[in-house]
């Protein structure tokens, strides 16, 4: 396993801009005094983005412009800071930019996103990494504002692919060494801690770490710095004035940069529709603490998202209080749980955590069960239990369950169904519409109009986050006096090219979505894809026949096989209807060209569909198999 070298730490720069200067170091950039784990290594014409018109630039918007700055240089003027997005627009997930300037580029976050209901089979949802490959000698690192897995998750895909330094915050760090070494990538990466107020030089970019707050510990915004100015990135945000952690967001670096004057905000999109502000996170405390309370002799099972260590924390806690043994469920959650107990983000009593075998020891009401599951995903412990196919736990009258968690957009059939099962097997269920057992982790209007003004950017890109997210968010940025030109709705594959003068769309670039199914990652497409929803509506027929080589005559068969379409005992008719249409096709086929075997899978595909359809409306794959005997 790598090792820290503990002897320095970046520097941090907080009284004045960073040096523009290009800094050497290779390919891998630099860090001054850093961290590393391991030593080896215009005009005003509109372009139409996912179905809204958006001005590609604008002119000078005084109600948007910082104080006053010098004239930038003609070098500045004709040298544009290019912005990819490669994931994270009009999507819940695969968060992923790339920034370019004079040749570098650096990459922020790299997240995977959760299959839906059109990818069947699918595991996992991650960018395109072609144009990161393809340029791969002029990046110089990758930055990650957070341990969550819509902004790590697709990290060990990447690395396989592209070896460069990764850059994060501690915990964020740790999560990520567990799927590193789940990859056998550990020992070739190179990851580097970096702090809030810490600047880090990676080439020609100066990006300096701003803590925000989030659901998770050691959340960053980034102000990258370049030749053609700064960009301030949000990551995941809200302002929580009593965290959990006891630091409020760095309000002051966000106005010392609005101060210099930003180029342009990306900012996260998506709570951008709802108004006011998010609650605390103490407010889950005292929900916790209150229905804790009232159980009374139930056993209690909380669903969480496993990454989601404040909420942790206050089960814990409030468990100790009443004097419950706390036991964890599923794997990614004990992942979590340990590496913050080993990092100190998480303080747990002893003796207070016990195996989930050995909750059958304790009373009911001396338990209290952390569980994953709270999206309703098939194979997680909640949906197991709710559905009695868990080997170890068994949810019956006895039991509390509460979910504290909102369904994401796409999810709330499964959450609900989940719900309905658990209700049927007597349990108490709590969720987020009875009390307060959630609160977002992502800023509402009055705190995104904050930060706007804080910021005071020149242009405005709403990001993370669908469609009617971020054109929310972007109605928002006009209300705070940007003017509409100053303003882009982007999209995946999108690249922006700004600088003082303009903002306008670039040259395309190569992102889209490639599935992660087993070991096996992008070999299924959208052809596949459709062949398996085919499947799924419609089942599949199969035609098995021998044929002699020589005469074309059938040998045997052909038997008829249905998966998924028809129940062939019941449907004997059907089945010798199909095999007196596949002896006629056989048999005209044989007369003309017995030796064409491909006209005679046409034939056979062609008739047997035409049946199927005309008898039953319903149109299964075909697929004749042709033995020669």
């Amino acid at each position: 396993m790598p090792q820290d070298e503990k002897n320095s730490q970046p520097q941090k720069r907080r009284g004045r801009p960073p040096k523009q200067q290009q800094t050497p170091g290779g390919q891998n950039g630099g860090q001054k005094n850093g961290q590393t784990n391991n030593q080896n290594s215009g005009p005003k014409n509109s372009v139409k983005i996912q179905d809204a018109t958006v001005p590609a630039a604008a002119a000078q918007n005084r109600q948007s412009t910082p104080a006053k700055r010098s004239k930038p240089s003609r070098q500045r003027q004709t040298e544009p800071l290019r912005v990819a997005f490669m994931g994270g627009l009009n999507e819940v997930g695969k968060n992923m930019t790339l920034y370019e300037f004079k040749g570098e580029r650096i990459a922020v976050d790299c997240g995977l996103a959760f299959p839906d209901q059109d990818m069947p089979g699918v595991d996992l949802v991650i960018p395109d990494f072609t144009y990161l490959e393809e340029n791969y000698e002029s990046i110089r690192g990758v930055v990650i504002t957070h341990g969550h897995e819509d902004h790590i998750g697709a990290l060990p895909y990447l690395l396989k692919r592209v070896n460069v330094p990764v850059y994060s915050a501690k915990l964020t760090l740790g999560l990520i060494r567990g799927k590193l070494k789940e990859h056998k990538l550990l020992d070739k990466t190179k990851l580097i801690e970096i702090k809030p107020g810490d600047t880090i030089e990676l080439g020609g970019f100066h990006v300096e770490a701003i803590h925000v707050n989030h659901s998770i510990p050691d959340s960053l915004a980034l102000a990258i710095t370049c030749g053609a100015g700064t960009v301030v990135q949000t990551g995941d945000f809200k302002i929580d004035t009593t965290p959990i952690d006891g630091d409020m967001i760095d309000f002051s670096s966000f106005a010392r940069y609005g101060k210099k004057g930003v180029l342009a905000l990306l900012s996260d999109s998506t709570n951008a529709e709802r108004p006011g502000y998010t609650m605390s996170e103490h407010k889950v405390g005292e929900s916790f603490d209150t229905l804790f309370r009232r159980a009374g002799n139930r056993r209690l099972l909380v669903a969480t998202f496993s990454s989601n260590v404040h909420r942790v924390q206050q089960i814990i806690e409030v468990a100790y209080q009443l004097g419950r043994k706390v036991a964890l469920l599923g794997r990614s959650l004990e992942n979590v749980v340990s590496v913050g107990m080993e990092l100190g983000y998480l303080r747990v009593p002893e003796g207070l955590l016990i195996s989930i075998d050995m909750i059958h020891r304790y009373t009911p009401e001396q338990v209290v069960i952390i569980t994953t599951g709270s999206q309703g995903e098939p194979m997680s412990a909640l949906t197991r239990m709710a559905f009695s196919d868990h080997r170890k736990v068994e949810i019956g009258p006895q039991d509390c369950v509460i979910i504290s968690a909102t369904p994401i957009p796409g999810n709330e059939k499964t959450v609900g169904r989940v719900i309905n099962e658990l209700l049927k097997l007597g349990a108490q269920v709590v969720y987020e519409k009875m009390y307060d057992v959630h609160v977002s982790g992502h800023a509402c209007q009055e705190e995104l109009k904050i930060l706007m003004g804080l910021v005071r950017p020149k242009y405005f890109i709403p990001v993370h986050g669908e469609q009617k997210h971020l054109v929310k968010h972007a109605a928002l940025a006009q209300s705070m006096g940007i003017h509409p030109h100053n303003i882009m709705i982007a999209d995946n594959g999108v690249q922006l090219e700004l600088s003082h003068g303009e903002m306008k769309v670039g040259e395309q670039v190569q992102a889209g979505p490639v599935f992660v199914d087993g070991y096996g990652v992008g070999d299924v497409g959208s052809t596949v894809l459709r062949d398996r929803k085919h499947l799924a509506q419609d089942g599949i027929i199969i035609v098995a026949v021998s044929i002699d080589r020589v005469s074309g005559k059938i040998l045997s068969g052909p038997d008829i096989v249905s998966k998924g379409f028809v129940y062939v005992k019941e449907s004997g008719d059907l089945m010798q209807e199909a095999r007196e249409t596949a002896i006629r096709c056989i048999e005209d086929c044989r007369g003309r060209s017995r030796r064409d075997w491909n006209t005679m899978r046409g034939r056979l595909r062609e008739d047997i569909s035409r049946l199927m359809y005309e008898r039953t409306r319903r149109s299964p794959i075909v697929v004749p198999m042709l033995l020669e005997g």
